[in-house]
């Protein structure tokens, strides 16, 4: 309450400050140049960034589960227990505000952050940590007052793509603060710098992220945060993971009160200071001329007085240093600048190509749909990100009190999304405008997809160089101005008071002389700031244009069309009748679709993952790895019938590689079309008598003609002459011979002609059976149609061979013999009729 308290009353004196400068620019005007590229304003409507399948770690029973998070248009993660749940628009798990986040992707990371959250502990990596990773991937949401987050997943691939998007939810969740609050946003910033400054903190500050009430909560947890270590801490208990993680609760439920609070006072604080908005702008605007006036006379009083120290201060200082910080700001950031000019430029080339294949408009709106969030695509802006990433002060933060670099980086990246987003809208516009009722074909397409492309990386150039030099002197601004206000303040401190005697009372409010005393100080150094700059736009390596180049009304009915909504190429060039890629149901918008900005996270080969209904993870073991899972779903996936190919395809698969490269034997018998057997003893018999293993059995069935009995009798009457060649055969190689026919095997020789005889009488068609062995792939699985009462060998076996031992192949006798003869397995032709129950049932 003391901390807010004090922000508060610094709060309603800027806040009738900021009022002030407000009407006055509205009076007065600004002289900005004007932006060539058209913005949009609400490029996020109806989309969700992304969402998929995490695991999370729930410290409630510190068991890993599968949520299913969301990522919606205000970058807050949601998770809920599954996507039906998200669908179905019920209540979310949870929800994270990745404000003063940081996203890690390493325990080592985790591990070197936290052992500064006590003092004297340092845990290490592997010595029994509280929160033991799932898979090799993990990915940690940490912050130094709030809750940690604890997710990870199966492979690198997603890692990364996850990293990416909560990256982003981060950057965009720390710029809180909207600009288009003329009188809010200025008012909290300067209370904020004020106050801090007051309390000796000058320079950057890493907190400053997120809303308000976060901002106003970390200020508050800035101060009590220590204290809280160094009267709880020593008084913790057990081991070190133990006594981290209760002192990370402990952190988690003071900052949330904390929050909560500052929430409950900033929005009185503001509601306060906006019921005097309408009696203070009464008072500006009818009093302006004068209040300005005041305020000049009291500026040049403080000038006097300040610039003879400033100056000094500055050219001994600063100005040594101001081409070193410059260079060390410009060299990144112009790399990430150039590589949004790249990224751009590969994606339109990339739509010309698809275009010229004859894709026609159907094709290029496609890609126009994806085109249009370019801007929003973590994983695509990655590589632009990563080149402003490498930005660093190391040997200026110390001597500027400089606290990291991220302030800057995060700023940077801000302003890259921003410019992606301005020339795609733009390119948009142009190429809508230009396709408007005009038939053209693959080439004429593609010219004015050039055309329209050059015009926009021309405006995106003159753009980028503006935005880029605006941002280096908010920068150098940002590093010096605190250190020349640390500085100058202990010697002006005293002889500053007696300023305010010069200023009316009315007017007293509008004009303070602390803020009157930071303007002298920022005149005093912008001149420099601004040389330095124009001398770095004149080194090319940077591509920033001269302030002399100025382009003025070059597209002077573009920023028309800026007026018109953005166009929907699904609707105009596609029908409307396809629903978006990566549609999701949004949080409680049953009725519309949302569509998503980064595509579904879908591993090659694999399904969905599983645990997918929640189901509870218990450890690293039980984890399947990305080729288990997609053993898996290959196996799920296999066809439960098997049909004949009209054409026979390359060998792709190891399976068809082995059929052409390994010996095969067909075996082509009848069976009924209702009962199929497959042979499944495991071996078979070649024609020079050697025993080869069966692997793959596959089944074809084919039609044949019907015939009649006689013919039956003249085939069987035929088949004889090769049963005895192939008896002599083997009896010349040796092989044994089964002896010891009784009268059950001429009842059952009997029986199976007679049904033969019956069955060809009847209207039932016959189907063949080709089985193709193949000695190296593994045994198909039956069959759903066949038997389940089948032997294993199939049946294709007398009775007499039950008592035989199946693991050993048996040889084939000559039934329609007197005698026992051995017969060729590649030589026999047994023909079975539909209703030949007897060796059906064997």
């Amino acid at each position: 309450e003391c901390v807010t308290g004090e922000f508060g009353h610094v709060y309603e004196q800027q806040y009738a400050v900021a009022l002030f400068n407000s009407v006055r620019f509205e009076i007065e005007g600004g002289g900005a140049p004007q932006s060539q590229l058209l913005h949009r304003k609400n490029p996020l409507e109806d989309r969700s960034i992304f969402s998929g399948g995490l695991f999370q770690y729930l410290e409630e029973n510190k068991r890993w589960r599968n949520r299913f998070v969301f990522v919606a248009d205000t970058y807050n993660i949601s998770f809920y227990e599954n996507k039906m749940a998200h669908e179905r628009s019920l209540r979310p798990k949870g929800t994270i505000n990745c404000a003063g986040y940081k996203a890690l992707t390493s325990m080592e990371e985790y591990l070197e952050l936290i052992s500064t959250s006590l003092p004297g502990i340092k845990a290490k990596v592997g010595s029994g940590q509280f929160v033991k990773c799932a898979t090799q991937f993990p990915l940690i949401l940490w912050h130094p007052y709030a809750r940690h987050h604890y997710f990870c997943v199966l492979t690198e691939k997603e890692q990364k793509k996850w990293h990416a998007v909560l990256q982003d939810c981060v950057r965009h969740s720390n710029n809180g603060l909207s600009e288009e609050c003329r009188v809010q946003t200025p008012a909290f910033t300067d209370a904020m710098r004020l106050h801090r400054q007051a309390q000796g903190h000058y320079g950057t500050w890493d907190m400053m992220c997120g809303g308000p009430p976060q901002i106003l909560a970390n200020l508050v947890m800035e101060t009590l945060h220590p204290e809280l270590r160094n009267l709880i801490g020593p008084r913790l208990k057990g081991k070190i993971q133990q006594r981290q993680r209760n002192w990370m609760l402990i952190s988690e439920a003071v900052y949330k009160q904390v929050l909560s609070q500052t929430q409950a006072q900033y929005e009185a604080l503001v509601q306060a200071c906006e019921v005097q908005t309408s009696r203070l702008d009464t008072v500006l605007r009818t009093d302006m001329d004068q209040i300005i006036t005041s305020k000049e006379h009291v500026s040049g009083k403080i000038r006097a007085l300040v610039l003879p120290r400033a100056g000094q201060l500055l050219r001994g200082s600063v100005q040594p240093f101001l081409s070193s910080i410059l260079e060390a700001l410009m060299e990144p950031t112009s790399r990430g600048f150039s590589e949004v000019r790249d990224v751009f430029f590969r994606e339109l080339v990339e739509v010309s190509k698809n275009t010229l294949n004859g894709g026609g408009k159907d094709k290029l709106a496609e890609h126009m749909e994806k085109i249009s969030m370019l801007a929003f695509h973590p994983v695509k802006m990655q590589s632009c990100y990563e080149k402003v990433e490498q930005l660093n002060l190391e040997g200026l933060q110390q001597r500027f009190d400089v606290s990291s670099p991220s302030v800057f980086i995060q700023r940077a990246q801000i302003l890259m999304r921003e410019q992606m987003d301005n020339a795609v809208y733009t390119f948009e516009h142009l190429l809508h405008q230009s396709l408007e009722g005009k038939v053209q074909g693959g080439e004429d397409l593609c010219k004015t997809i050039h055309c329209c492309q050059d015009r926009v990386l021309k405006k995106y150039d003159y753009d980028s160089s503006t935005v880029r030099k605006k941002f280096f002197k908010e920068a150098l601004l940002q590093i010096i101005i605190p250190y020349m206000l640390k500085q100058l303040s202990p010697s002006f401190h005293l002889d500053l008071p007696r300023f305010q005697e010069l200023i009316f009372e009315d007017f007293s409010q509008f004009i303070l002389v602390e803020n009157v005393f930071e303007e002298v100080v920022l005149q005093s150094v912008t001149k420099d700031i601004m040389m330095a700059v124009k001398d770095a736009a004149v080194q090319k390596k940077h591509n920033l244009y001269r302030d002399s180049m100025i382009l003025t009304n070059s597209d002077p009915n573009l920023h028309l069309l800026g007026e018109n909504p953005s166009v929907d190429w699904a609707t105009q060039f596609r029908g409307g009748n396809e629903e978006p890629e990566g549609a999701l149901g949004g949080g409680g918008q049953s009725s519309r679709r949302r569509r998503q900005v980064v595509s579904m996270i879908q591993l090659d080969e694999m399904g969905p993952l599983p645990y997918e209904s929640c189901l509870e993870v218990p450890g690293v073991d039980f984890i399947p790895e990305e080729g288990e899972i997609e053993e898996v779903e290959v196996k799920a996936q296999e066809p439960k019938e098997q049909k004949t190919p009209t054409e026979p395809d390359s060998p792709d698969s190891v399976q068809e590689i082995c059929y052409h490269s390994k010996p095969v034997v067909e075996m082509m018998v009848s069976a009924s079309e209702e009962d199929f057997a497959v042979l499944t003893n495991g071996t078979g018999t070649l024609k020079d008598g050697k025993e080869e293993e069966v692997t793959l059995i596959t089944t074809v069935v084919e039609e044949m003609h019907r015939k009649s009995p006689q013919e039956v009798n003249e085939q069987l009457v035929e088949t004889g002459s090769p049963y005895q060649e192939a008896e002599g055969g083997l009896q010349e190689k040796g092989e044994p011979a089964i002896e010891g026919k009784g009268e059950e095997d001429e009842a059952a020789i009997k029986n199976a002609i007679q049904e033969i005889e019956i069955a060809v009488q009847e209207e039932d068609g016959e189907r063949i059976t080709e089985c193709v062995v193949d000695s190296d792939a593994e045994l198909a699985p039956p069959l759903v149609d066949s038997s389940p009462s089948g032997h294993d060998d199939g049946g294709f076996q007398p009775p007499t061979n039950e008592a035989l031992n199946e693991g050993k192949a048996q040889p084939i006798l000559d039934a329609l013999k007197t005698e026992d003869t051995v017969v060729d397995p590649g030589e026999v032709v047994v023909v079975l009729e539909p209703g030949d129950t007897a060796l059906h049932n064997e």
